[in-house]
């Protein structure tokens, strides 16, 4: 299958470039950008010299309509939906790593991106790609989740799923890598802000909340709300979530592990830790792992679950190309046998 890649020069479609540099069924045919005016890919990302041999090529989209078979948008939230829109009226296979079609209510969008979304029956037809819960897309345009969401979502599907926490008790920490917050500078990510220092951001307003209600409440929709907090840490990359919720009934370690084994032991992806082990981001990063741990306090009946992943390959990339894979009708796991990256 030939694949072109917009947004090529970002985070997320670095990582596009370099997995599926070595996807045996992909040949990446073109790639481009949004804001850069240069031809020489060598002049943002040297690290591709002699490893791809294309030019940065500005964006055609009936060019790459011709020569593709599918095309990624790794295009900012607000961009990718204008990118999109030929596309869209082609029919053309998307898969798209912003958040422009996650929520299937305008308004949601308007509200927590603060900018206007794309058409009502766009978001309608998008399907949300959490790909380790279905195996066929239910349309060509395929909205790849965050990375935030991604990781919660995989820490509490259990716990919802199967009716075991009182439905208003969630709280989610969570902390994410320098990365997540893209290439563009700002105070928070400048060095002497990140260096030896947590900061707290988006208090009760990230605009992964929304994705993850929607997502959670179609597992359960007596599901209220979630209390949401994010964090960055000093690190290039990975996310590290720790969930907690009340228990609506008396259990023991034993059988929440167990729980958690029984329900991933067919999802290749994502690793549960052995009993009274919890994760650390080292030994994730780089791979489309979610590696999840899980605590029982029989005292105050409260669950913890702690989930590690790297944000820009199962968090973006990795999980994009794991819905490439749905999307072909192709092994979930083509291309994405990545070892971590460790030390």
């Amino acid at each position: 299958m030939k694949v072109s890649i917009i947004g090529v020069t970002g985070y997320s479609g670095i990582e596009l470039v370099r997995i599926l540099s070595r996807h045996p069924n992909v040949e990446i045919c073109s790639i481009h950008s949004h804001s850069q005016k240069t031809t020489e890919l060598s002049d943002y990302l040297p690290h591709l010299n002699y490893l791809l041999d294309l030019p940065l090529e500005a964006i055609d989209a009936e060019k790459i309509m011709d020569q593709a078979d599918l095309v990624f948008l790794a295009t900012p939230s607000g961009i990718s939906k204008k990118v999109a829109q030929t596309f869209i009226k082609a029919d053309f296979p998307i898969i798209d790593l912003s958040g422009d079609f996650r929520l299937k209510a305008a308004d949601q969008y308007e509200k927590w991106y603060k900018n206007s979304s794309a058409p009502l029956e766009t978001l309608q037809k998008a399907h949300y790609g959490l790909a380790d819960f279905y195996a066929k897309p239910a349309s060509k345009l395929i909205a790849n989740p965050g990375c935030y969401a991604t990781g919660t979502l995989l820490s509490l599907a259990p716990l919802i799923q199967r009716r075991m926490i009182e439905k208003d008790s969630v709280i989610v920490d969570a902390k994410s890598g320098l990365s997540g917050a893209g290439k563009k500078l700002s105070s928070s990510t400048h060095f002497v802000t990140s260096n030896e220092n947590m900061t707290l951001y988006k208090m009760n307003s990230h605009q992964h909340i929304p994705e993850i209600m929607q997502q959670l409440q179609k597992w359960d929709e007596e599901i209220p709300a979630i209390q949401f907090s994010t964090s960055l840490i000093p690190v290039t990359r990975g996310i590290f979530i720790t969930t907690y919720a009340k228990s609506n009934e008396h259990l023991t370690q034993s059988q929440l592990w167990q729980t958690y084994q029984n329900f991933y032991q067919e999802k290749p992806f994502v690793r549960v830790q052995k009993q009274g082990i919890y994760p650390d981001l080292r030994q994730v990063i780089g791979s489309n792992f979610c590696d999840i741990g899980v605590a029982y306090n029989e005292v105050t009946k409260i669950i913890t679950v702690v989930t590690v992943l790297d944000n820009l390959v199962k968090g973006a990339a990795g999980q994009a190309v794991q819905n490439l894979n749905h999307f072909a009708g192709w092994s979930e796991e083509t291309g994405l046998d990545l070892v971590p990256i460790y030390p």
